[in-house]
């Protein structure tokens, strides 16, 4: 070169171009970008050519099948006091129809009528004794009435009139049942009471 041109010093040009990260760093952020967007279209034409498994899914699980559970409802009955009772002795034992009626008395009965039995239940009632009203209290007063005595039959009287109940005392009986017996089964009876209730089983 003649010496024409001369380079002095210690630097000297650099003949690559200088490296561009800003346009390198873009170019993975789009990459990866393009990879996800293409993912995603993938997964939704899965799922719309399997017919949406996940909506199925869910559908099945919104669409429970309904199952019986029980649930508690109160049974309304009447009190003893509401109940009026006549008391008669079919036995050739003298005495217990006062004695049975004082004692329902204590208990909270009212009483009605007491003395012998007609002659259609005198001397034919066998077990501990029998218990008539209308049909309209075989499931109310009658079954509290029975739980002041054990074992006693109910019978309901189609052509009975009024609302009282007859307690007939038959010859198995020997005495009311004990009270406290009689409380926890009057309490029992008239407990909540287990009825069907839809619930969704899921």
């Amino acid at each position: 070169m003649g010496g024409q041109y001369r380079i002095t010093g210690d630097k000297y040009p650099r003949m690559r171009p200088p490296r561009r990260r800003g346009r390198l760093v873009f170019a993975v952020v789009a990459s990866v970008a393009a990879l996800g967007l293409i993912g995603w279209g993938t997964l939704q034409l899965i799922d719309v050519f399997t017919g949406g498994r996940k909506n199925s899914a869910a559908g099945a699980k919104a669409e429970c099948h309904t199952k019986a559970h029980p649930a508690a409802q109160t049974r309304t009955l009447p009190r003893p006091g509401e109940i009026t009772v006549n008391v008669y002795n079919a036995t050739a034992r003298s005495g217990l129809a006062r004695d049975t009626a004082d004692e329902l008395k204590k208990r909270g009965f009212k009483i009605g009528d007491v003395g012998n039995a007609s002659k259609e239940f005198d001397k034919k009632v066998k077990g501990t004794g029998l218990l008539l009203g209308p049909a309209s209290a075989l499931n109310t007063s009658l079954p509290v009435l029975a739980t002041q005595l054990t074992g006693a039959e109910r019978r309901a009287d189609a052509g009975r009139k009024g609302a009282g109940l007859d307690l007939i005392i038959g010859d198995g009986f020997k005495n009311l049942t004990q009270r406290t017996a009689a409380d926890r089964a009057l309490v029992k009876l008239t407990a909540p009471e287990q009825t069907p209730a839809a619930k969704k089983n899921c």
